[in-house]
C-alpha cells in the first residue's frame, strides 16, 4: 500500500497494466454486480436533472426502470446506487454491436450535457471508499475484466495511465502526480 495524504492507495493500480477491451468483456461490468453504479450525492442530483436529456439515449427497458425506480436508489447498505434493468444491467446503458455502453457517456460524447458519467464508472475496476480518516483506494480484479488486463499486458500500459483522467478527476492533479512519481521510483527499484 502507498499513503499520500489521506489517501491510502492499492499498489496494483501502480504495478498492474490494464486496458479496457470491449471486444473481450462486451462492457459487462455495465451489467453484472450486486448493485447498481456507486453514486457519489452530487451525482444523485445531477442525474435528476439530465434526467429528461439523456432519456432519448436509453433503451425502453431502461426508461421503464428509472420511471418505477427513480434516476437513483439506495442499495443494501443505504449507499447511492444506479438503478438495474430487471436486477442485471444498469439502467443508463445502451447496446452496440452486442457491446453495453453508457447512454449517459454518449449524451455526454455529442454535447448534449456536461457530465461525462458517474465516476464510480470512470474509474472502473478501482473503486474509492471513505472511511474515517483516510480513503482506501482498491483494484477490483473480476473475471470479466481478463481482456483488458491482457491487452494492458500486450500494449505496456499502466492501470493509473489508463485512468489517469478519471483518477484526476477522483483525487485531483497533485495527488495524480504524486501516484505517478512513485509509479516511477517503483519501477527503478525492479
Amino acid at each position: 500500500m502507498l499513503q499520500i495524504g489521506d489517501y491510502i492507495i492499492s499498489l496494483d493500480l501502480l504495478q498492474k497494466k490494464f486496458s479496457c477491451d470491449l471486444q473481450a468483456c462486451y462492457g459487462n461490468c455495465c451489467r453484472y454486480g450486486d448493485a447498481g453504479a456507486p453514486l457519489e450525492e452530487e451525482e444523485v442530483k445531477m442525474l435528476e436533472e439530465i434526467k429528461t436529456l439523456i432519456y432519448p439515449y436509453l433503451r425502453e427497458e431502461g426508461r421503464r426502470a428509472i420511471d418505477q425506480q427513480g434516476t437513483s436508489l439506495k442499495d443494501i447498505e443505504g449507499e447511492n446506487v444506479t438503478p438495474l434493468i430487471e436486477e442485471q444491467e444498469c439502467a443508463y446503458t445502451y447496446i452496440e454491436n452486442g457491446i453495453f455502453k453508457c447512454a449517459i457517456e454518449k449524451a455526454w460524447n455529442e454535447g448534449i450535457i456536461n457530465f461525462r458519467k458517474p465516476l464510480s464508472c470512470h474509474l472502473f475496476p478501482v473503486r474509492i471508499k471513505k472511511y474515517n480518516g483516510f480513503t482506501a483506494v482498491n483494484v477490483e480484479e473480476w473475471t470479466i475484466c481478463s481482456g483488458g488486463r491482457e491487452k494492458g499486458r500486450k500494449d505496456g500500459i499502466y492501470l493509473y495511465r489508463f485512468l489517469e483522467e478519471a483518477l484526476k478527476r477522483a483525487l485531483g492533479e497533485n495527488i495524480y502526480e504524486q501516484i505517478c512519481i512513485a509509479a516511477d521510483q517503483i519501477k527503478t527499484l525492479k
